[in-house]
């Protein structure tokens, strides 16, 4: 059976061993369709999803027949190699059987790989099932908007966009940015690139010191297998850039990496939640977003962002969920944003989330909500693929962690609200008074 995925056009050079490394994944996610393939499809339905269930139950009983098969043959080839082992003359016809027991059992080895793999590649294209508390809705057009904080600033002049504004003063440099990568690149110089500089080192040590995050730095380049672990692949897999001769990705973002850092551990329960954050420049393709948001820096291929990730049991999850949420919009209230927070309905939940909040800040230059953070609740979708469990005791079974991961915040949405909502008549910009100390100045230029 030739090994197929729409998505991934690479698929056929996945490493066979990455797929069979995931067997207990394989298995648990199974187990979950078997038992209740009506609510699977139900809840995949609310997302919009239409991943082929019927298929994959198929291709699981198929394997399974396989299986038995095989290990019926298995058994009959022990025993009578064990009657053999007893006999001085062994009956040449018995042997001949045997070899041919032995083919058979090969043959079937192989189709049983050929469906492992196959249903390896339809398993890690489902997405995560939304929570029961998600509301259904097709697209962000349906999101709910749960509150908005502050007021839009009243201004005596005509607003400007953060293109115009950053072009005046000097900071944001489009035309070089195309010159040396092409669209959708831009260059900072003087204070802007001070500014996001300053914002990146203010935004870790608000983190540490507020919420008590654990800092890393990561590699930007990643293998295969820790992208297939966070859920980027191979489902988003046009929208990574990739170096082909080692076979590592440049990551998208921070949540990449940190999904792997307890890859194949067992962690005491006591030692929960761990919580980390990371800078990372991210970088993104945006094939899905082709034609839209093409001016100012909005939707780039290459950012920068603070990401925080935690790892959790279970029944802390929901609240979790909601501190991380308060640890972002901190960010916002500490540099006087007027934002919202939004809840995503089923269609606009992101591959490996359950539960997503985004905060969005306003732009009165361009006149609209941009999103600086999406936090979200991915359950046990990621543990289930990079294999990190919990214990509380010794003795007790391992289960899997609950991980979460939210922006704290992108950055270059952030220049905008900054750029945008703290502009003057004048044209300069004042400097949210937490960064001063950061930028040395309080005002550009």
């Amino acid at each position: 059976m030739p090994l197929y995925c729409k998505e991934y056009n690479d698929c056929a050079n996945l490493n066979i061993d990455l797929f069979l490394g995931l067997k207990e994944v394989i298995l648990i996610n199974i187990e979950t369709i078997r038992n209740n393939p009506a609510k699977v499809k139900a809840d995949l339905a609310r997302r919009g999803d239409k991943s082929p269930i019927d298929d994959i139950l198929s291709m699981d009983l198929n394997k399974r027949s396989l299986i038995h098969k095989t290990d019926t043959l298995r058994a009959k080839r022990n025993q009578i190699s064990k009657e053999l082992a007893d006999l001085k003359n062994k009956p040449p016809e018995i042997i001949e059987d045997m070899r041919n027991v032995g083919t058979e059992i090969k043959n079937l080895e192989l189709k049983v790989k050929d469906i492992e793999l196959n249903l390896s590649e339809l398993l890690l294209n489902l997405p995560n099932l939304p929570e029961e508390s998600v509301s259904y809705g097709l697209d962000e057009s349906e999101n709910k908007v749960i509150k908005t904080i502050g007021n839009p600033k009243q201004y005596e002049f005509e607003t400007k966009p953060h293109w115009e504004l950053g072009s005046n003063l000097g900071i944001i440099d489009f035309k070089a940015g195309v010159n040396l990568s092409g669209s959708r690149f831009y260059v900072l110089k003087g204070k802007g690139a001070t500014l996001q500089r300053a914002l990146i080192q203010w935004m870790l040590n608000h983190h540490i010191r507020e919420a008590g995050y654990t800092e890393a730095y990561l590699p930007n380049l990643v293998k295969k297998n820790t992208a297939i672990n966070s859920g980027q692949l191979p489902k988003f897999s046009d929208n990574m850039y990739r170096d082909e001769e080692d076979d590592l990705w440049l990551v998208p973002t921070a949540e990449v990496p940190l999904t792997s850092l307890h890859q194949d551990e067992i962690i005491d329960a006591k030692d929960l939640p761990l919580k980390y954050i990371a800078h990372t420049p991210c970088f993104r393709r945006e094939k899905a977003s082709a034609g839209r948001d093409t001016r100012g820096i909005k939707r780039v291929h290459q950012f920068e962002k603070v990401e925080m990730y935690k790892l959790c049991t279970p029944e802390e999850s929901d609240k979790e969920l909601k501190s991380l949420l308060e640890n972002a919009e901190s960010v916002c209230k500490a540099l006087n944003f007027h934002y919202r927070v939004v809840e995503l309905c089923t269609g606009d939940l992101g591959f490996a989330a359950q539960k997503t909040y985004d905060l969005e800040v306003w732009s009165p230059g361009s006149k609209e909500w941009l999103e600086v953070s999406s936090c979200s609740n991915c359950g046990d979708f990621q543990a289930r693929r990079t294999n990190i469990k919990f214990r509380n005791d010794p003795k007790d079974k391992a289960m899997f962690v609950h991980t979460l991961n939210g922006s704290g915040l992108a950055i270059p949405r952030v220049l905008i609200a900054i750029l945008e909502q703290n502009q003057q008549h004048d044209g300069t910009i004042n400097i949210p008074e937490p960064l001063r100390e950061y930028t040395g100045f309080d005002q550009i230029p």
